[in-house]
């Protein structure tokens, strides 16, 4: 195996680092602290703005032809391998703007994904057009209130085929992205045939936000922050009527059209996730190293030289991991990669929670404001440990999966 980058890989991943680093991080604070005085913090998503700062850069990361990175399509995106955009994405880890930038945010690439592998051509044109120009936003609205979610068969969530029209009711919540101003499209998972085997009961639908019937009830906060102006939202779907030509791949696709979205979705995550923790890293360093406390700079003391040496071989291993999970996933598929993606998914999170939460440790009460960005990365690792499947669950699988190498064998006993 080979997690070297192709040559194209190398040139894309300097550009989008010089771009980071030159025009988003040096306003990042800025636009930060500007989201949280302009009145976009509560919950009334109605009242919550797209900074002009932040259009600003979309159109000069696009002029620079820094746009749709993740999308392996040459003439639509950059046209990389999944191993070879995971750099770019540890590298918009670092940053909570990049993704969007570079039009490389969750859920829209994963949405725009599904819509350029599984989406008819009458679908592509009307809703994959406009998110490849980041022109609207979109949301997947798949976990429930009402059930655990992390089982997808104890979905409530319907989709029923009348003749020419699809009928949608349940609940759907933590639906990100669902308050951004510029969200126009939603994709419903739901069941459809509940006496199908398990991997055909469901369906995706494309769902205007729009259609009568549609009721955006909250947006959810996370720690006490509402992630304005994406949020996280709770919406309930009432007779919602849509024509059957809405459906993605026809019904009871569900299953296989998540299943590759959420392989490459989970890789992008994890790559995000340890340049998130590269960041919190440095962030611990830089103030152990410049505050002295009972004569010795914060470095010195109570073991901290011992655990940035443990966190710096936990980001090389997970980032070891995350690359080897990209490269199975491009040389067997997602089903032949679910062990590795599962792996990457609990140790990714994990690692940014420990790294993010020494780092709080280290700066002090520092930590705990928003003078520096720990508690927002904290908040992201501790949401990334629940969303696209909890660490439990991808344990089971995991154990599952390694036990059955052992199905049918003597015990020897």
């Amino acid at each position: 195996m080979d997690f070297s980058h192709s040559p194209q890989a190398q040139t894309y991943l300097q550009r989008v680092r010089d771009f980071i680093e030159q025009s988003v991080l040096p306003l990042e604070t800025k636009l930060l602290s500007e989201w949280a005085h302009a009145g976009n913090r509560g919950p009334d998503w109605k009242t919550w703005t797209v900074s002009p700062h932040v259009e600003a850069l979309k159109a000069k990361a696009r002029a620079q032809g820094l746009w749709n990175l993740f999308l392996p399509d040459e003439k639509l995106g950059a046209g990389l391998s999944t191993l070879d955009y995971a750099p770019l994405a540890e590298e918009m880890g670092k940053s909570f703007l990049a993704p969007e930038v570079f039009n490389c945010n969750a859920p829209d690439s994963g949405n725009m994904e599904v819509l350029w592998k599984y989406g008819s051509e009458e679908q592509k044109q009307k809703w994959l057009v406009p998110l490849l120009e980041g022109k609207i936003r979109s949301v997947f609205c798949m976990t429930e209130p009402d059930v655990a979610s992390s089982d997808a068969t104890n979905m409530k969530a319907t989709a029923l085929v009348h003749g020419d029209e699809v009928v949608l009711n349940g609940k759907k919540w933590w639906s990100t992205g669902l308050g951004h101003p510029h969200c126009q499209i939603a994709i419903f998972m739901g069941v459809t045939d509940a006496q199908a085997d398990r991997h055909h009961q469901h369906s995706m639908v494309l769902v205007p936000l729009d259609t009568k019937g549609v009721h955006i009830k909250r947006m959810l906060p996370v720690f006490g922050e509402y992630d304005a102006p994406y949020g996280h939202g709770e919406v309930w779907f009432d007779e919602v009527r849509v024509p059957k030509t809405n459906v993605i791949a026809g019904p009871g696709m569900g299953f296989e059209i998540a299943q590759g979205r959420l392989g490459p979705g989970r890789i992008h995550h994890c790559m995000r996730c340890i340049g998130a923790a590269e960041r919190a890293l440095a962030l611990l360093i830089e103030r152990g190293v410049s505050r002295v406390a009972f004569g010795k700079p914060l470095v010195n003391l109570g073991g901290n030289r011992e655990r940035i040496a443990d966190f710096r071989i936990g980001i090389e291993q997970a980032r070891l991991l995350t690359l080897y999970a990209a490269w199975k996933l491009e040389d067997v598929g997602a089903f032949g990669a679910m062990t590795e993606i599962s792996a990457i998914k609990v140790v990714a999170p994990q690692l940014l929670q420990a790294v993010v939460d020494e780092a709080i440790q280290m700066h002090g009460g520092a930590g705990l404001s928003q003078d520096v960005p720990l508690t927002a990365l904290f908040a992201l690792a501790r949401a990334l440990r629940i969303a696209d499947g909890p660490d439990a669950v991808h344990k089971g699988l995991i154990a599952r999966l390694e036990l059955g190498k052992y199905k049918g064998r003597s015990s020897g006993a």
